[in-house]
Order: C-alpha cells, then sequence, then structure tokens
C-alpha cells in the first residue's frame, strides 16, 4: 500500500524545484481538499479538476512564485501523520506552525481544515501536514 497524501506532497515538491509552473496529480478527495486549502490560503496560483472516465482524474495546481518569479511561495511541505504512524491531535494541543506564519493541515471530524480553523470551531483530528 502506498502513501497517495506523501505522492502529492513530493509530486508538488518536486515541480517547485524544477520551477515547473503547472503539475498534474492523480485526483482523489483528500487531495482536492488540501489543494483548495492551499488555494484559499495564497500558496498556488489556481488549480483544476480533470474527470476522466473510467479513472480517478487528475488535479492540475498551477504554482504560484514571487513576483520575480525565482523563488516559490510554498518554502517548504511537511509530511506529518503517515498510514504507518498516525499524529492526532486535539483542539487544545493544536500546532502552531512557525508561530502561525505557517499552516497545518488537519483532518478532522467536520471536513478537512487549517488549523486556525480548527481551533475555532474547537475541534482535533489527524495532523496531515505543515506548509510554510
Amino acid at each position: 500500500m502506498t502513501d497517495s497524501i506523501a505522492d502529492y506532497l513530493t509530486r508538488l515538491r518536486n515541480a517547485i524545484k524544477a520551477k515547473h509552473r503547472i503539475v498534474e496529480i492523480p485526483s482523489s478527495n483528500l487531495k482536492k481538499e488540501i489543494t483548495r486549502i492551499l488555494h484559499e490560503k495564497g500558496y498556488i496560483l489556481d488549480y483544476k479538476t480533470e474527470e476522466v472516465p473510467g479513472h480517478q482524474g487528475i488535479i492540475k495546481i498551477a504554482l504560484k512564485y514571487t513576483n520575480s518569479g525565482r523563488l516559490p511561495v510554498i518554502k517548504k511541505l511537511d509530511r506529518v501523520s503517515s498510514p504507518g504512524l498516525r499524529r492526532y491531535v486535539g483542539a487544545t494541543e493544536m500546532p502552531r506552525v512557525l508561530n502561525g506564519l505557517g499552516i497545518a493541515i488537519v483532518s478532522t471530524s467536520r471536513g478537512v481544515m487549517t488549523d486556525k480553523e480548527a481551533r475555532k470551531q474547537n475541534v482535533g483530528g489527524e495532523v496531515i501536514c505543515y506548509v510554510y
């Protein structure tokens, strides 16, 4: 069994290092939610999902760089919870990434959200990754 979220994050990291503008990733509902959060928080320019008949579909992500076009907006993507070692936190132990400058993406009973939203709604869950 493979870790599809780790594959998603690795594809993003590799595309950023190679300075690609667009990256294509196999789709799933969790990956769509993570991509939506990255778009809402300004880490990526845009995204589009394409449905392929008989397959899971593709997410096309337009990566975001600074005005000079050299430095990526996403500095680091860290996978926290893995299939072999799940990381769950309660609402009171919710992590702060770079003292609030980054985000932690958390899968809760109310859906996938950032650490700030989970704190506000007073819910805990599985910490998927850190983005900054």
